[in-house]
């Protein structure tokens, strides 16, 4: 007997009245034959048609900041500038515990959300390396119901801020997993290229990945990647180094970007744009005409880069919203991308699932296919579009084929006169 079989699905790729098998944690069997009178299961989930995803991964966040909105006090500019201004001066009095308990919850948030999998990255530029710890801790335990993944990143500029490689190395010694970097802002055009090239060192030395903050910028001749690409194919890192947001691209002429997308596409850079906070942040120099501030997404897609979406912020110096929905990200990226086509609007649908992670070297693990963790959520919608859409009521979330979370159908009723009943948004 099975463990767990869903039937009656919709998956992704649009084949409809799937069922789903579970054994031991992981998909034993896909199908439309998997129905409860051919596959006997211990515990059976009739999905009424309504469409069973891969989890939804978050390829960019920092966790060390969320949910401290309004500590000390409230960003009044919402820019990225008082942003970083607020959080230097709220981390001399961070606790551990403040910083275990605020992300802590922030992982409920996710998991409810279907969210298993979140890329962090982690202040290092703190002598204590509060924070590293904090995250550490963390990690550990949520470890039996999600993937976090940690990225030793030098929010002050690792040649700029005194000590802040060593710190850096600390970090990964004690256990973080990724190496990062924000090139940008050390002092000069050259000293960022230089970290870049020994931040990329320092991971084909130890074996990690890197995912560096590159280019977040209005600056067309902000041009690191171009840099993280070469060094990359120096080292032979294709496949293991990811440029995070690159917003200068949006700025950058055309001649040029024709001759930059291939170089990043050689050297196989994964790329991640963060629609909600790029949309934001950036253009705030513009008056009109005002530039969008996010990368160029389809162009990137098109010449076969993995381009995943993040969330980035919620509810910390840089932002004040959000709430760990990853189809409100796909949501603004779709829009802001202007990726409207059948076939984009999936795309942007696989930039929160299948694409991250691909990013965080999940993807033998996460996936509908047999043999792969049985980890999905089971979204109040049929079909890719209509999540995004919607911003579709997750009914169910299940990791290694457990139930973390589930919620009734979403169902409003009306009370008029000659229009009685419920609303059904999934009619068309």
């Amino acid at each position: 007997m099975l463990d767990l079989l869903i039937h009656d699905a919709t998956l992704p790729d649009g084949r409809r009245q799937i069922g789903v098998a579970v054994q031991d944690g992981l998909i034993a069997d896909i199908g439309p034959h998997l129905t409860p009178d051919h596959a006997p299961a211990a515990q059976t989930v009739d999905a009424q048609g309504m469409l069973l995803s891969a989890p939804f991964v978050d390829a960019h966040f920092h966790m060390d900041a969320t949910l401290s909105y309004g500590l000390p006090r409230v960003n009044q500019s919402g820019t990225l500038l008082e942003g970083i201004a607020l959080w230097g001066e709220l981390k001399p009095d961070l606790t551990q515990e403040a910083l275990v308990e605020r992300a802590l919850a922030y992982c409920d948030w996710a998991v409810a959300k279907g969210l298993l999998a979140i890329r962090t990255h982690v202040d290092v530029c703190d002598p204590r390396l509060l924070a590293v710890d904090a995250l550490l801790e963390v990690k550990r335990r949520v470890s039996p119901y999600l993937d976090l993944q940690l990225v030793a990143f030098p929010q002050d500029g690792v040649l700029r801020a005194p000590g802040a490689m060593d710190l850096l190395k600390e970090a990964l010694r004690r256990g973080v997993d990724v190496v990062g970097g924000i090139p940008h802002f050390e002092r000069t055009a050259e000293q960022g290229a230089l970290s870049v090239k020994r931040l990329c060192e320092l991971a084909a030395e130890l074996g990690k990945r890197v995912d560096m903050h590159c280019d977040e910028s209005d600056d067309p001749l902000s041009r690191h990647v171009e840099t993280l690409a070469f060094e990359t194919h120096r080292l032979g890192l294709h496949g293991r180094v990811t440029g995070s947001h690159l917003t200068s691209m949006h700025s950058m002429d055309n001649y040029y970007v024709s001759k930059l997308i291939p170089l990043m596409a050689e050297a196989q850079l994964g790329v991640v744009a963060n629609p909600l906070i790029n949309i934001t942040l950036q253009g705030r120099h513009d008056s009109y005409p005002k530039r969008r501030g996010m990368t160029r997404v389809p162009e990137l897609m098109a010449a076969g880069l993995t381009v995943a979406f993040g969330h980035d912020c919620v509810m910390d110096p840089w932002y004040s919203l959000g709430s760990g929905d990853m189809l409100e990200v796909a949501h603004m990226g779709l829009h802001v991308a202007q990726m409207t086509s059948q076939a984009a609007m999936r795309q942007c649908f696989e930039a929160v699932t299948t694409n991250p992670a691909r990013l965080l070297g999940l993807e033998e693990s996460f996936g509908l296919a047999v043999g792969r963790e049985a980890s999905f959520v089971l979204l109040q919608a049929q079909d890719p579009v209509e999540a995004i859409r919607l911003r579709a009521h997750r009914l169910g979330v299940w990791r290694q084929g457990r139930m973390l979370a589930e919620s009734p159908p979403l169902e409003t009723r009306l009370h008029l006169a000659d229009r009685p009943g419920g609303i059904d948004f999934l009619k068309r």
